[in-house]
């Protein structure tokens, strides 16, 4: 059904070589390697088919935090883009850059567009709005992390493939039994501070920051240093003495660890379905984030990654009317329920969820739709809401940085996050104090 609406979609518009007017072209940078760069390439050709007035031009320009870091020095250099990709992390950062962004909601209004920010997912809407409800910037590919299994080494194992670890407990339990069975590695993860750390709060609803996590106000402190936390990561490092885990790096690097059999299991984002489609010569599920039981019986919601579309000020007023053509053209449901299906980040508002429910999409593939659920299956809290914290993306590299030193054994989990907490918040105060 979709496949064809977006083949529809791409051959709707006519173009002929007498173009009266020279089409304005919008300059959009992204961090989609591997594959998902096709995908964006491939979104950015259909949508210039379907009109005369605009060229989108898409270019990689390497990871999140080069891509952010790049733009910044090119608004500064007074070359900047249109448009620019930027991890969830960076989001406080944009916001208090101002003059140099252009929110989406101010260019909705201005390109007389109609746009109803409730039409997106609860979960990402409130990421990326302000109090008033006034979003800033576009989502675009949203991500949760999940816990990705190997079935058929679960069955080798005797472990059921069908039944995957609920607890922390079982997880255990399970990489003991994939490592019996002659695997190298039980569990592996990567994103260790999202997952590990934000995502493990925001499940089991304890907070990482004061101030709502940031949300309320510039003089939040971290607090991820709490006994529940640092269990968890003592529980892990103990799990290295026999292979029931092995750490593999900061962001996707362990993938191929997965993807080869090495690990019987793998925490990281829903957004890694297509290597992981492309990679393994086994079947797989995905299933939802463990709950340690010694912190709650149930769990509370995930809270969100990948990335939202910033518009960067400083163009012509007439360019931003093309931003805003593309940015309803990214939300529409044929072109959100084909990214989806693609990539396995979220679709960002809830028709393009129903439509893919409609077609059958989780019919035929099981556990697809577990990241929605994950991200959906309680009214956001305080601690679960996302965060908003300054300078994060530095924060982020400290939390890496001690939590390497955990599983190195240079240091407790205890001595390791408190660190990070302390070191964390002095990049706080410099942030508030600059802003």
């Amino acid at each position: 059904m979709h496949s064809a609406t977006l083949k529809t979609l791409a051959a709707a518009a006519v173009l002929t070589t007498n173009v009266a007017v020279a089409q304005t072209e919008i300059q959009w940078w992204h961090a989609m390697g591997g594959q998902n760069t096709d995908k964006i390439n491939e979104i950015a050709e259909q949508f210039n088919a379907s009109q005369d007035d605009y060229e989108v031009v898409p270019t990689y320009k390497g990871n999140y935090t080069e891509t952010m870091t790049g733009a910044i020095a090119a608004f500064r250099a007074d070359q900047q883009p249109h448009i620019v990709q930027v991890f969830e992390v960076g989001t406080a950062t944009m916001m208090a850059a101002e003059g140099a962004i252009r929110p989406v909601h101010e260019i909705m209004a201005d390109a007389d567009t109609d746009f109803d920010p409730d039409a997106y997912l609860p979960a990402v809407k409130s990421y990326y709005t302000t109090p008033a409800g006034r979003m800033l910037s576009l989502p675009f590919n949203s991500s949760t992390p999940v816990l990705w299994y190997n079935k058929d080494a679960f069955e080798r194992a005797g472990l059921d493939p069908e039944q995957p670890p609920r607890t922390w407990n079982e997880v255990e339990q399970a990489a003991g039994a994939l490592v019996d069975s002659g695997m190298e590695c039980g569990l592996s993860f990567g994103w260790q501070s999202w997952v590990m750390v934000e995502n493990f709060s925001a499940w089991h609803d304890l907070p990482i920051g004061t101030a709502e996590n940031g949300f309320a106000g510039l003089d939040t402190e971290l607090t991820f240093n709490n006994d529940h936390v640092v269990q968890a990561l003592e529980r892990i490092a103990d799990m290295q003495s026999d292979g029931r885990f092995v750490y593999g790096g900061r962001r996707g690097d362990s993938l191929p660890m997965f993807t080869n059999g090495e690990c019987g299991m793998w925490m990281n984002s829903s957004a890694y379905l297509a290597g992981i489609e492309s990679g393994a010569d086994f079947k797989f599920g995905q299933t939802m984030l463990p709950v340690d039981t010694s912190v709650t019986d149930s769990p509370q919601n995930s809270i969100i990654g990948g990335a939202t579309l910033w518009a960067l000020a400083g163009h012509p007023a007439e360019d931003y009317d093309g931003v805003a053509a593309f940015y309803n053209f990214l939300s529409s449901d044929a072109i959100q329920y084909d990214w989806h299906e693609f990539t396995g980040y979220v679709p960002i508002t809830q028709s393009a969820y129903e439509a893919a429910r409609a077609d059958g999409h989780y019919q035929r593939n099981p556990g697809a739709d577990i990241a929605i659920e994950q991200l959906s299956l309680n009214e956001p809290t305080p601690n679960s809401k996302g965060l908003r914290f300054g300078n994060f993306v530095q924060i982020r590299d400290v939390i890496n940085e001690e939590m390497e030193a955990i599983w190195s054994g240079d240091k407790s989990a205890s001595e390791a996050m408190d660190a990070a907490v302390e070191r964390g918040n002095r990049l706080l105060r410099r942030f508030e104090a600059a802003n």
